[in-house]
């Protein structure tokens, strides 16, 4: 059985799309799946990219192929009043839930669905108290979105994320191997069914390719 790490931030509707598509896209395959809140504008920052959000006409192109897509593969999904907004509360409201860093999947895809359904404020006061309310027996003991608990969890897997060569949601690791975005669901499939492709030249051949840019000074 192969271990599958689903690295996710809640602002990103990508993550919401492949978080509905995973069991369809692996059914019938061995594995199992940690969940693990991370802050996307961390990951981007540390490569200066601004995000989709921060190119204009990319951002008005990224909101309308979400939608197409939650539409084509049958998700619901309806972008939020806002967008982009601070997904720091619902992440620690996430993490209020875990004692290692990973949550659970009813946690993962309530804070989802709080956010890509129905088009409301994702950081409306009481929506937010509601939600805390739906994961009332999921939170651990003495914690809530704002202790130093959830705080450093979020910390400690942006990290280890970094670390792990992680630059966006969503992702997915297994094997030291990182698989980014809903579009590489297939590929990740392939990996997990023993695809000779990821023993020879194909996955590592990329690491040899020289770029063809000026070198930073």
């Amino acid at each position: 059985m192969k271990h599958i790490t689903f690295y996710l931030d809640f602002i990103s509707p990508y993550a919401w799309l492949a978080f509905e598509r995973l069991p369809e896209a692996l059914v019938d395959l061995s594995y199992s799946v940690e969940y693990r809140p991370v802050l996307l504008g961390a990951l981007l920052q540390q490569h200066a990219n601004p995000g989709p959000a921060g190119i204009a006409p990319k951002r008005a192109w990224t909101y309308r192929h979400v939608t197409w897509l939650g539409h084509a593969q049958g998700t619901p999904l309806q972008m939020p009043a806002r967008h982009p907004f601070n997904p720091l509360p619902l992440l620690r409201q996430a993490l209020a839930c875990s004692d290692d860093g990973s949550i659970n999947r009813y946690v993962a895809g309530t804070v989802l669905r709080h956010v890509w359904q129905g088009g409301h404020d994702a950081l409306d006061p009481e929506r937010l108290a509601a939600l805390a309310a739906d994961l009332a027996e999921q939170i651990r003991t003495g914690q809530d979105a704002n202790s130093d608990g959830p705080k450093a969890l979020l910390r400690a897997n942006t990290q280890a994320a970094q670390a792990t060569g992680v630059f966006g949601v969503p992702a997915f690791g297994v094997d030291g191997k990182v698989f980014w975005g809903l579009d590489s669901l297939p590929m990740l499939r392939a990996y997990l069914e023993g695809d000779a492709w990821f023993d020879g030249a194909g996955w590592n051949a990329v690491s040899q390719l020289p770029s063809g840019l000026p070198a930073k000074s």
